[in-house]
């Protein structure tokens, strides 16, 4: 067991902490090659119901009733609020009073007209007679839609004192009490339908041109991530993509919609929408193989005259804490240090080897040590 732990130890040290002494200049070169990863791209999201409606009175006055509470469920054409229409209400009457009187002058002049229209028959009356009593009836006529006009008028006026939901969904802040006075500069509350959310999150303009290329629909599944950092139950469906890049950050928005059926997301909430992707032909290698200076990461590339050199390479910033996925700086075919490059430099020449041989020897040197340099080892 001692022998194991030992021999673990001086692999680790051939990584980033340094390199066994091997007495010679030997170095594990591998050969770029490729295979599947499992990635995913990770964008900050807001969440907001499929229809979002803030709910604004037409009519100006005093609230005297608040019918519902902070998320109340509501369904379309309930009454939400009413205003004091007392006033809206008199004017229904005083508009009421007026067609009927017009009403009774239409009556009065059609009898009149009928009468004419009979003495005229007779020679009793002339034409101008005649028609004049026709047009005191169309003119009565004309009064009596326009006394109806003025009554729909003020039914409409008093409806707007009744404040309806226009749509079903569920009932957010209820910022004004009763008594407050309102207007149409006030949202009374707002009504989401949260059946289903649509999530927004932007990409860059890039990758915004590569899904176009591709199509919407060839975008996998999405996740979503909770602002407490769990996971959504559901997965949900990139449904739309903006046609304007926005000229301050040069991203594009999609949106993708989840199913809502428990209610678990609210409206306003925020998280992070998850993007799977699986590259077929993608470049890993450790991370013990990468140097990192200043934010950039190098490795060792093996020449044809056994030199090395230190070359920058670009990784994926997703990665799963041990492995990179290089996208630019190293090819297939290319060999690459594996272990002990903290004891290269840029140019040197090294004695190539294999992995597999390279922890051979270091069994080797295990083998060979001493108990008190196994001791003076493990104490390191």
């Amino acid at each position: 067991m001692i022998f194991v732990a030992v021999a673990a130890m001086l692999v680790s040290c051939g990584g980033g902490g340094g390199r066994p002494q091997f007495g010679d200049n030997e170095f594990p070169v591998v050969t770029v090659g490729t295979s599947q990863a499992d990635m995913q791209s990770t964008y900050p999201a807001s969440i907001k119901g499929i229809q979002d409606v803030e709910i604004r009175p037409k009519a100006q006055g005093f609230l005297v009733q608040i019918n519902v509470k902070e998320g109340q469920t509501v369904g379309a054409g309930q009454v939400l609020f009413v205003i004091d229409n007392e006033t809206a209400q008199a004017q229904v009457r005083q508009a009421q009073a007026s067609v009927n009187a017009a009403q009774q002058q239409v009556n009065t002049t059609r009898l009149t007209y009928e009468n004419s229209q009979k003495l005229h028959a007779n020679n009793v009356i002339g034409d101008y007679e005649l028609q004049t009593s026709r047009n005191n009836y169309e003119s009565a006529q004309a009064q009596l839609s326009q006394a109806q006009a003025g009554l729909a008028s003020a039914k409409e006026a008093l409806s707007y004192c009744y404040v309806k939901s226009p749509a079903s969904g569920v009932v957010g802040t209820l910022p004004y009490k009763k008594g407050a006075l309102v207007s149409g500069s006030n949202v009374l509350t707002t009504v989401a339908n949260i059946s289903s959310m649509d999530v927004y999150f932007s990409v860059t303009e890039k990758e915004a041109m590569i899904i176009s290329q591709k199509g919407l629909n060839a975008l996998p599944a999405v996740k979503l991530q909770l602002a407490d950092g769990s996971m959504y139950a559901y997965e949900g469906v990139v449904t739309r993509m903006s046609g304007v890049i926005d000229a301050t950050t040069g991203s594009v928005q999609l949106i993708a919609s989840f199913p809502n059926p428990e209610k678990a997301l609210k409206s306003g909430a925020t998280g992070k929408v998850i993007i799977p992707r699986i590259n077929s032909s993608a470049i890993i290698i450790p991370m013990s193989s990468v140097s990192e200076v200043q934010d950039k990461k190098f490795v060792y590339l093996l020449g044809k005259d056994n030199k090395v050199k230190y070359s920058e390479i670009i990784v994926d910033p997703q990665n799963d804490g041990m492995n990179y996925i290089v996208t630019d700086g190293l090819k297939v075919g290319d060999k690459y240090v594996t272990n002990g490059i903290t004891k290269l430099s840029d140019g040197m020449e090294i004695v190539p080897i294999t992995p597999e041989r390279y922890e051979k020897k270091i069994q080797e040197q295990a083998k060979a040590m001493t108990a008190g340099e196994i001791v003076g080892a493990m104490k390191k």
